[in-house]
């Protein structure tokens, strides 16, 4: 059997989503005035950044932020988890 991994696009599209997921869970979307989430991922490597622009009013949004990419982190490494189970 061949061991099969996630194609970058899967990778980037989960570490993406998990980001803004994170974001949008401690913010109304309406309160975000800019969020920039930067995936990249080659060679094996993963590359996550977020800049968020939004009140800091119930949250800290520089530690949102920093979540927000340990929240993309842990989505890529539970695709390759289950990936490696499957096979």
């Amino acid at each position: 059997m061949t061991e099969q991994t996630p194609t970058d696009r899967e990778v980037i599209d989960a570490a993406s989503d998990a980001a803004e997921g994170l974001v949008f869970s401690r913010y109304k979307q309406s309160d975000v005035t800019d969020l920039d989430v930067t995936v990249r991922f080659e060679d094996g490597t993963l590359s996550v950044d977020v800049y968020l622009n939004a009140p800091k009013v119930d949250h800290d949004p520089e530690q949102v932020a920093e979540d927000a990419v340990r929240a993309a982190e842990a989505a890529v490494d539970a695709l390759f988890e289950e990936e490696a189970e499957e096979n």
